[in-house]
């Protein structure tokens, strides 16, 4: 909403940085939904983790590849720099970490690997502040 309001238009960085959060959050939730895939299974709720099933880290590199993808070219497309890049690399070495360390058989390895999330989205936030300041006037 922050891009409408200042720029009062809706462009391709926007976009991009919409697209490449619909794929992080499609791969979070779907490790998220994985605690409890028997009882979705029993109710009859169609979830991510009983779509993907054992298919689900391969499926995850995917979207979170995309995600990183995406992100990136949001932040290169408005003249995002270093720091931003180096974050992204962070940001995605963390959703590599979540690929290897997730265990989809043990729901509190689930939630933990799910709540780094957060970890994950701070690197990429700060990322994008500290690359930003590097545009403010000086004081």
């Amino acid at each position: 909403m922050g891009w409408p309001a200042v720029f009062a238009r809706l462009d391709w960085p926007a976009l991009l940085l919409y697209a490449g959060a619909i794929a992080w959050v499609i791969g979070y939730d779907t490790i998220y939904a994985h605690q409890d895939r028997e009882d979705d299974a029993l109710i009859g709720i169609k979830s991510t983790a009983l779509l993907f099933g054992e298919r689900t880290k391969p499926i995850l590199a995917v979207f979170y590849t995309l995600a990183v993808a995406l992100i990136a070219l949001a932040g290169w497309s408005v003249g995002a720099g270093i720091v931003f890049s180096l974050g992204l690399v962070a940001f995605a070495a963390h959703l590599s970490w979540q690929i290897w360390r997730l265990d989809i058989a043990d729901p509190a390895n689930c939630l933990v690997v799910f709540k780094s999330n957060r970890d994950a989205g701070l690197i990429l936030f700060g990322a994008f502040v500290i690359d930003a300041m590097r545009l403010l006037p000086p004081i």
